[in-house]
């Protein structure tokens, strides 16, 4: 055999082996590539990603929302990430793996992703009373072993003092759960748990403890609240997945200038989100002068673009042709009121925005 022949047959070997290699390496992680959080109330980086996740480059958010703004400063992953604050391998062994100081960041999980979630200081609050429900939401369906929630002991200063073990009381937990008992989602399922806090006034943490059955994997995820009934932000029915940040300003549609006749719709279109070969976008739809019961909005990608997933709405492409129906919960709008869908897609050099056609059903 020449040499030539021998260099050409070893190079091609070499590519077989990376290959297998590499699908390997996918398969192994395909199973926990997508996690989850606490929802509702809503956790640190979640929240922050509901309320700043499409506009994190604004200004504002240093003195409307300070806490979110150091987060985002310290490590936007963090927010972007928002489900994917967890440890593997403690066996349960949940005090000895995260010293006090770093129950919010899960000892300084993912390389230290998260630290910001420990910081001190006036995180926004959701309102709660005294018996209450965690919405957990599990993009991957992994289940659980167990989900235990813990509320701060009243006397505890959320602004001026770190969360140590010993600041926790235990409030509800449930046990073995297997994902086909929690509720079905759009993208995964999501279970409740019941918690009762009695005489707790003002802000507190609730810390949820997650141990998810696919593996020795244990997620901590701190929700800060107040029993007084303070201001918070509902989370969307569904959550979304998380995206790599944009690298450049996202364009948008401007506004009708005039509103919709009764009975009609319109449909504005932005890209919330870019990165190289990808994009998250938002859909607005606004009900007329009259209520409708449904809408469907249509669009056709002019520069390759491609839906790779979507929430709070049914989306469905054929070719370049994408159309989004409404999902149960939000296809009933009062006139002039308006609801959003979002979705992430591949793109090539040009993410063009595409024209929208709404219609209704009334």
């Amino acid at each position: 055999m020449s040499t030539h022949l021998r260099t050409s047959r070893l190079a091609w070997l070499l590519a077989v082996a990376a290959t297998a290699v590499l699908v390997l390496t996918t398969a192994l992680a395909n199973p926990v590539s997508a996690h989850g959080s606490v929802v509702d109330p809503a956790t640190r980086n979640y929240g922050c990603w509901q309320r700043w996740g499409s506009d994190f480059q604004n200004p504002r958010m240093a003195t409307e929302d300070p806490m979110c703004w150091q987060a985002w400063q310290a490590n936007p992953n963090a927010m972007w990430n928002w489900n994917g604050l967890y440890r593997e391998g403690l066996a349960g062994n949940h005090q000895a793996g995260i010293p006090d100081g770093q129950l919010c960041s899960g000892g300084r999980a993912e390389g230290g992703r998260y630290n910001a979630m420990d910081t001190i200081g006036a995180w926004k609050t959701a309102p709660l009373t005294s018996n209450f429900r965690i919405k957990l939401y599990d993009q991957a369906s992994h289940g659980a072993d167990y989900i235990r929630v813990y509320v701060t002991r009243q006397g505890f200063n959320p602004l001026t003092e770190p969360l140590g073990w010993d600041d926790l009381e235990l409030t509800g937990q449930i046990g073995n759960t297997p994902a086909n008992q929690w509720t079905p989602e759009a993208q995964g399922v999501s279970i409740q748990v019941p918690a009762t806090a009695p005489g707790r006034t003002g802000r507190h943490i609730v810390y949820t403890i997650w141990q998810a059955s696919h593996m020795d994997q244990s997620y901590y995820l701190c929700s800060d609240v107040d029993f007084s009934g303070g201001p918070g932000t509902p989370p969307p029915s569904t959550p979304p997945p998380s995206t790599p940040p944009p690298s450049t300003p996202p364009p948008s549609t401007p506004p009708p200038s005039t509103p919709p006749p009764a009975g009609a719709c319109t449909a504005t279109y932005r890209v919330t989100g870019q990165w190289t070969g990808g994009f998250q976008g938002e859909v607005q739809v606004t009900a007329g002068g009259g209520a409708i019961r449904g809408w469907s909005v249509t669009w056709t990608y002019a520069d390759g673009q491609q839906i790779t997933s979507a929430w709070n709405a049914t989306v469905t492409s054929s070719g370049t042709r994408v159309v989004a129906r409404n999902a149960a919960h939000n296809g009933a709008l009062g006139p002039g009121a308006s609801t959003t869908f979002g979705f992430v897609g591949s793109s090539g050099g040009s993410n063009n925005i595409p024209a929208l056609t709404c219609t209704t059903a009334v």
